[in-house]
C-alpha cells in the first residue's frame, strides 16, 4: 500500500509541474560555439517558440569535447521541462568513440527532429580534380598525401571520409579541427586541399568557385546542392549518411511537457521566419512524431557502432 501511494504522490506531481509548465525561462543547451549549424536552428527554434510558450528560451552554448560537455550537462539537470538540448547526430556516434560518464541512450528522451543535411567532400582548386573518380585516381599516385579536414576525430564528417575511403581503395590522411569554422578557414585557404564538412560552411565557397564540392552523403542529391552527385550516384553502394539535429530532455522529464514541447517546435519548422533561417544556413527543415526521431536515433546508434568498429574510428 505505502509503495501505491508514494507512486501516485510522483504521479501527482509529476501532472501539477506539467499543468504549470513553463513557470519561468527555459534553457536551451546548444553543446557547440556560437555561429555553426547547431547554434543557428537552436536559436531559429528559440527565437519562435518563447512567445507561443509565455517564456524565454535562453540559448546556452557550451561547447567542447566533440559535443559531449554540453550533453553531460543536460543529462545532470532535472527531468522538469527547464532544460532542453539541441544536438545533431554526433549523440548516436560518441558513444561508440569516447569513453563516456554517462549514457544519452537511456538518460536523454528524443522530442523532434530539426532538420538535415549531407556531410560533403569538397576539394580545394589546387588539388585539380573535379569528380569523385579523379579524386581517387589523384589519391592513388600518392597514397596518404591528400591531407583532408574534419570539425573533429569521431565526427560524422570523418567517418564519412574514411567510409568512403575504405570503399575506394584509397589512403587520406586525416586533420581534425576543433569546430568546423577553423577547418573552413584553412581548406579555403589552401593548407588543406580536401574537406568532409556538414555543408553549410562549405556551400556558399563552393557557390563562390573558392573550392568544389564534388559529393554529398544523402540518399538523394539535397534540395541545396542539386548540381553535386551523391556517393551513391558515384558507385558507392550504402554510403548514405544524414547529418541531422534534433531536441532531447533529461529522461522522466513528463510526457505532457514533452507532447507540448514537440507540438510548438513542430509549429515553428512550419513558420517562414525559421524555415528562412534554416536554408540560409543550407538545412532541411524535418520535423516528424517524437517516434519516428526514436527510432532515427536508435537505427544511428547501431549503424555507428558497426562503422567506429569496422573503420577503426578514434578520438585522436
Amino acid at each position: 500500500m505505502r509503495k501505491l501511494t508514494v507512486a501516485f504522490m510522483i504521479l501527482a506531481c509529476s501532472s501539477a509541474l506539467a499543468q504549470s509548465w513553463p513557470a519561468k525561462p527555459i534553457r536551451m543547451v546548444i553543446p557547440f560555439p556560437p555561429g555553426g549549424a547547431t547554434d543557428v536552428a537552436g536559436r531559429a527554434v528559440a527565437d519562435r517558440i518563447s512567445p507561443a510558450l509565455g517564456q524565454t528560451v535562453l540559448v546556452e552554448n557550451r561547447a567542447g569535447g566533440n559535443g559531449n560537455i554540453g550533453v553531460e550537462a543536460v543529462v545532470r539537470s532535472a527531468a522538469d521541462g527547464y532544460t532542453i538540448l539541441v544536438v545533431p547526430d554526433q549523440i548516436a556516434s560518441n558513444p561508440h568513440v569516447y569513453k563516456l560518464s554517462f549514457d544519452a541512450q537511456k538518460e536523454l528522451m528524443p522530442v523532434i527532429q530539426l532538420s538535415r543535411q549531407p556531410v560533403v567532400l569538397g576539394v580545394h582548386p589546387s588539388l585539380g580534380v573535379n569528380s569523385v573518380a579523379e579524386f581517387i585516381a589523384k589519391a592513388k599516385q600518392k597514397p596518404g598525401a591528400i591531407a583532408y579536414a574534419t570539425s573533429g576525430a569521431g565526427s560524422q564528417q570523418h567517418i564519412a571520409a574514411e567510409w568512403f575511403s575504405s570503399l575506394a581503395g584509397i589512403s587520406l590522411t586525416h586533420i581534425p579541427y576543433k569546430g568546423g569554422g577553423q577547418a573552413i578557414t584553412d581548406f579555403i585557404g589552401g593548407q588543406v586541399q580536401a574537406a568532409s564538412l556538414g555543408s553549410t560552411p562549405v556551400i556558399p565557397h563552393h557557390k563562390a568557385g573558392k573550392v568544389k564540392i564534388i559529393a554529398q552523403t544523402t540518399r538523394n542529391r539535397a534540395p541545396t546542392l542539386p548540381d553535386v552527385p551523391t556517393y551513391l550516384e558515384s558507385g558507392f553502394k550504402d554510403l548514405v549518411l544524414d547529418q541531422w539535429l534534433g531536441v532531447f530532455v533529461p529522461t522522466g522529464t513528463p510526457r505532457e511537457i514533452v507532447d507540448r514541447l514537440h507540438a510548438e517546435i513542430a509549429k515553428a519548422l512550419t513558420d517562414p521566419s525559421v524555415t528562412a533561417r534554416f536554408e540560409r544556413a543550407a538545412m532541411e527543415p524535418v520535423g516528424g512524431t517524437t517516434e519516428q526521431f526514436a527510432q532515427l536515433v536508435r537505427e544511428n546508434h547501431t549503424m555507428y557502432a558497426r562503422l567506429v568498429k569496422d573503420l577503426k574510428i578514434r578520438a585522436e
